[in-house]
């Protein structure tokens, strides 16, 4: 075999190597064929025109992004920094490729400008107690704008929304004040329940007059044997309806 023939040869299946490319299951190739979009291929193994063909790889695989902490001015005029994760994947090659230079980048600083506005649109009792819905609102504005990209996003969870130290003081005091508001309501509940019941039982023993003087015996007894089991002088009223029939005996006597 002449040297030139070996070298043709070598040249042919250089060519050849070089036009076969295998993708994983993950990812998919963008084909252009003399700068024109002609297809995505794969995954697996696939053949590429040298010179006339140029292959472009992309990751279909879901993207975990981390969004930079952000100010952010609530509606209710406070300073707080947030910061979030964007879950999203790519769903069309083409489209990813085509549409937008860097789609990573491109959503990135399309998630900040969107967690600034969405929260800056909300109180900060909301950004505290309503995560879930802020969440589903960032990611339905994120979907529909990504849309066009190709891409798309799955999830949005806010991590963290850190406060200055006087805020936090601020928030602790309200927090105090409504537990003291709480507690005076269900003492003042209690009150009003107690004078129910007792408005209930005076009516009961307002039907027999023995009746209330049995319970001023029964409470006698209850003081002179107290839990404590000692001996003790007390003053007890006498009720003047105890003592009117006496009275009356000795009225008649004289």
């Amino acid at each position: 075999m002449t040297p030139l023939i070996s070298i043709f040869v070598f040249a042919v299946l250089a060519l050849l190597a070089s036009a076969i490319k295998i993708l994983n299951e993950y990812e998919r190739g963008v084909i252009f064929t003399l700068g024109r979009y002609t297809g995505t291929k794969g995954p697996g193994l696939i053949l590429v025109i040298p010179f006339l063909q140029k292959m472009m790889k992309v990751d279909m695989r879901v993207i975990v992004m981390d969004v930079p902490t952000q100010d952010v001015i609530s509606r209710d005029n406070v300073s707080v920094k947030v910061n979030a994760v964007v879950y999203f994947r790519v769903v069309d090659a083409g489209k990813a490729t085509l549409q937008v230079e860097q789609y990573y980048a491109a959503t990135s600083q399309l998630a900040q400008t969107t967690l600034r506005s969405v929260l800056g649109q909300h109180e900060l009792d909301d950004m505290l107690t309503e995560r879930d819905k802020l969440n589903q609102d960032i990611q339905a504005i994120l979907d529909r704008h990504t849309d066009a990209w190709g891409i798309k996003v799955s999830n949005v969870e806010i991590k963290h929304v850190d406060l200055d130290e006087s805020m936090i003081r601020a928030i602790a005091r309200q927090a105090e004040a409504e537990r003291s508001r709480r507690a005076k309501v269900i003492h003042a509940e209690g009150e009003q329940q107690a004078a129910e019941k007792l408005t209930e039982a005076a009516r009961a023993l307002a039907l027999e007059p023995q009746a209330m003087q049995l319970r001023y015996l029964q409470t006698l007894l209850d003081v002179t044997t107290g839990s404590s089991g000692q001996n003790s002088t007390i003053i007890f009223p006498l009720p003047m309806d105890l003592i009117k029939p006496l009275m009356a005996k000795l009225d008649t006597d004289e």
